[in-house]
């Protein structure tokens, strides 16, 4: 099994300046502080994604990951939301967590009528900024996409950057939806492929 710290500090810097992971690290002021926080929230992310998902590390692990989450049944769902919720209560802080819940909700109940029940999920897929550009992120995403394909099981992700739309676009993922998230005040959208 992969160690999961290793791509952490490639996440964290991957995510700083994306607008949902500033708001729910905003209760924090020094950016190293930030990154720590982004650091531990994305490990708990790869474990779960390990635990319920699939993991694709780079083969230089420190490079980036892509986490995805596949359906899971109610009870396991109900167990891994309430395990989630408690530790970023922990981690975010009040208004982090605060911010987290509010995102969570309306990027959830806008996803469900958008995309197709039994939908696996791109979670997480990050590439240390040095290595951006390069092909990896896609060599991290083929395998699952792959394999999704085999299963004809549809896939989505959500993303704030509008310059990966093309990067998905090209993987085989269509916008679907864009919405305006209240709390980030940032554009926001939702993209699909079916196979």
């Amino acid at each position: 099994m992969q160690d999961l710290s290793v791509p952490l500090p490639a996440l964290a810097l991957s995510f700083a300046d994306d607008p949902f992971y500033r708001a729910i690290t905003t209760g924090f002021n020094a950016r190293d502080d930030k990154l720590r926080v982004l650091e531990r929230y994305f490990a708990y992310s790869l474990a779960e994604a390990q635990r319920t998902g699939y993991c694709v590390f780079s083969e230089n692990a420190a490079l980036g990951v892509a986490a995805w989450l596949l359906p899971r049944a109610p009870d396991i769902e109900a167990a891994e939301s309430d395990a989630k919720h408690a530790f970023l209560q922990r981690l975010l802080g009040g208004l982090g967590y605060a911010n987290y819940e509010c995102i969570l909700d309306f990027m959830s109940s806008r996803a469900q009528g958008c995309v197709d029940e039994g939908a696996w999920y791109l979670s997480i897929v990050g590439v240390h900024p040095a290595a951006q550009g390069t092909g990896l992120g896609r060599q991290l995403l083929l395998p699952t996409l792959r394999l999704a394909t085999e299963q004809r099981a549809p896939c989505y992700l959500e993303t704030f950057s509008p310059r990966s739309v093309a990067f998905y676009s090209r993987l085989g993922f269509q916008s679907v939806a864009e919405f305006r998230e209240p709390i980030t005040g940032a554009a926001y959208l939702v993209m699909r492929r079916v196979v």
